[in-house]
């Protein structure tokens, strides 16, 4: 158990936060699981109001002291220096530890390699400035420094740092398209995020690549908020379907594609310490590369993902 003494009032999830230098979402699950007491009375409500001189004891979940699970495997890196990290995420791997998480996670590996990271997002996700889905692959930003992370953090607000994403969908759109719809969680399945009047707002921009004779399509998404499931969501709301996204609506079975074909294919930022702008390219994996094979002209595709001229696609949406 660990104790401290107020010096000023406010809501326990705001002195708390303060106090151990973690994000509001980790005090309002330290909050609402009851391991959090002021004066000796369990405290389940964020809300809750403390005052000067109280005396707050909190610990931390079992489930948090996690030890990694053995690292077998390795993550390609797209660029490195003092300030940051970009890899080339493979699918199936998780971005940061939880306590639903068992397997080694993208976290892990980073430690495992001795790699400086950042703290300012709190132990379980040490230079994690952005995030993608465990079966989402492509380009990511560690920040091995608070500086580093600080900055990041600030051009995702500003839009500064962002990604183009390529996707292979069930069935063509309509036109280049842009979805400006709300996201939260599903109220009917827990795993899923909708479209819901109450969500975050959310953003995303869609641009036609190529079609194949099969009727599916490569298309390039751009965000510009970053919620969960957001390009999945959005296309949902579309009639539309990534390859292999079986929770949102894709007929398949997985012995046929066997994951979300869904990449990070261009993170562009602005280097921390230079002001250099810069971009990172991140290959598609061979299962990607396979169907695209088979389905397009090469030549066709290269032309289409041209990261000098993938950007362009998106500035009149």
């Amino acid at each position: 158990m660990n104790n401290f003494t107020t010096a000023t009032s406010g809501r326990i999830d705001k002195i708390l936060a303060k106090e151990l230098d973690v994000s509001r979402n980790q005090v309002e699950k330290l909050v609402k699981d009851g391991y959090v007491f002021v004066n000796d009375k369990s405290i389940t409500k964020t809300s809750f109001k403390v005052t000067e001189g109280d005396e707050v004891t909190y610990t931390f979940k079992e489930a948090e002291k996690r030890v990694a699970p053995p690292i077998d495997f390795d993550v390609e890196i797209l660029y490195e220096d003092d300030s940051l990290l970009v890899v080339n995420k493979p699918s199936g791997l998780v971005v940061h530890p939880a306590p639903s998480v068992k397997e080694p996670t993208l976290v892990d590996w980073l430690i495992h390699k001795g790699i400086s990271l950042s703290t300012i997002s709190g132990e379980e996700r040490h230079g994690i400035v952005h995030r993608i889905d465990k079966e989402t692959t492509g380009a990511l930003v560690i920040a091995k420094n608070n500086k580093t992370h600080e900055s990041l953090s600030k051009q995702l607000q500003d839009k500064s740092m962002g990604r183009y994403y390529l996707a292979l969908i069930d069935c063509p759109l309509k036109d280049d398209t842009v979805v400006d719809k709300p996201i939260g969680r599903n109220p009917k399945n827990r795993l899923m995020m909708s479209v819901v009047p109450e969500g975050k707002t959310a953003k995303t921009a869609f641009v036609k690549l190529l079609t194949s004779p099969y009727n599916i399509e490569l298309i390039a998404a751009k965000l510009f908020t970053g919620r969960t499931h957001q390009i999945r969501v959005h296309l949902n709301t579309l009639g539309r379907h990534i390859l292999g996204d079986d929770l949102y609506g894709f007929k398949t079975k997985r012995d046929k594609i066997s994951r979300v074909n869904l990449h990070a294919y261009l993170l562009y930022l602005v280097h921390p310490e230079s002001g250099e702008k810069m971009e990172f390219i991140a290959p598609l994996f061979d299962d990607m590369k396979l169907y695209l094979s088979k389905n397009f002209d090469q030549s066709d595709v290269d032309d289409k993902i041209d990261p000098l001229i993938l950007g362009t696609r998106f500035l009149n949406l």
